[in-house]
């Protein structure tokens, strides 16, 4: 429990350290401020949609796998929000295009050389989702790179200046440096508030985005593999 007097102590001891920085560590507080926003925002989306996204494909593999034919997922494809849903829809695309209709109806199966091409159309629309759902991580990532150094730097400048504010003084004096080195660490302590809890962050979206990539590369190994059973099945 967070007593409020200690809460108060923090509130007071943060504004005298902001009002005793110069411009450059104010600047530095608000830009790290800003840097805050951003993280939290962009974390919060991205899980709720890696979530939304790794629910999907799990939840499409499932009803993939209860089927035989590896075709029979056609209808309402294009409804799927899942990323395993897009690759499919781009196998049933390469699939078409192939013309495995047969005159008199039903299918052929596929040769060894179009189960191939299949492959590769499912490996590319892969790779298409796998972009979508890392796009925006290197925001992400480079405002926890850079939080840190901020505040170091912030510390270092507002240090330097204290210091020389103690030589200009020409003396010893504790009430001459505390302000300016208040101010100075300030900064350090506002980027690691920025960058610990994005590493968090950072660290669970990335679990996320692996767990769904290994959804997507199971459902295109399955899809090949029940193609491979047909074509098998057909040819005895």
């Amino acid at each position: 429990m967070i007593y409020p007097e200690v809460f108060s102590f923090a509130q007071s001891s943060l504004y005298y350290a902001f009002k005793n920085s110069d411009g450059m560590g104010q600047g530095i507080v608000i830009l790290l401020f800003i840097f805050s926003v951003f993280t939290w925002t962009l974390m919060l989306e991205k899980g709720i949609s890696l979530r939304r996204a790794h629910n999907d494909c799990a939840s499409f593999l499932r009803r993939f796998r209860e089927r035989r034919n590896p075709l029979s997922m056609n209808e309402g494809i294009a409804d799927e929000p899942s990323p395993s849903a897009r690759a499919c829809e781009a196998a049933y695309e390469r699939i078409k295009i192939l013309n495995i209709e047969l005159p008199g109806g039903g299918r052929r199966a596929l040769n060894a050389t179009e189960i191939d091409v299949v492959r590769t159309s499912l490996e590319q629309a892969v790779a298409d989702q796998i972009l979508e759902l890392e796009r925006k991580m290197v925001f992400l990532a480079t405002a926890i790179t850079i939080s840190p150094f901020l505040g170091l730097f912030g510390t270092v400048w507002g240090i330097m200046l204290a210091f020389t504010d103690l030589a200009i003084m020409g003396k010893a004096d504790i009430q001459t440096l505390a302000p300016g080195v208040s101010g100075a660490l300030l900064t350090t302590v506002l980027g690691l508030l920025v960058a610990i809890p994005s590493v968090v962050g950072y660290n669970i979206i990335t679990s996320l985005i692996k767990a769904t990539i290994v959804q997507m590369d199971n459902f295109v190994e399955e899809f090949i593999a029940k193609l491979k059973i047909e074509q098998i099945s057909t040819s005895r």
